[in-house]
């Protein structure tokens, strides 16, 4: 969830602890508890999500176009 614990709310943690990141968005796809997503970050980082995440939607849609 993008406020609050999600389902892989854990493996988040532990992937913003060792990374001492800021922010983390950990989205599972076929995981063992189902697809889902947990996202742990300051107010400012979350707040910028939607903006990043349409960046990284548009990058991934050039990518497939050009193969």
């Amino acid at each position: 969830m993008s406020i609050g614990p999600g389902k892989y709310d854990a493996e988040a943690t532990w992937v913003r602890r060792r990374t001492k990141a800021s922010g983390v968005v950990l989205i599972v796809l076929g995981g063992d508890r189902g697809q889902g997503f947990s996202a742990q970050a300051t107010l400012e980082i979350t707040l910028s999500l939607p903006r990043l995440l349409r960046t990284i939607a548009d990058e991934i849609e050039a990518d497939i176009k050009r193969r």
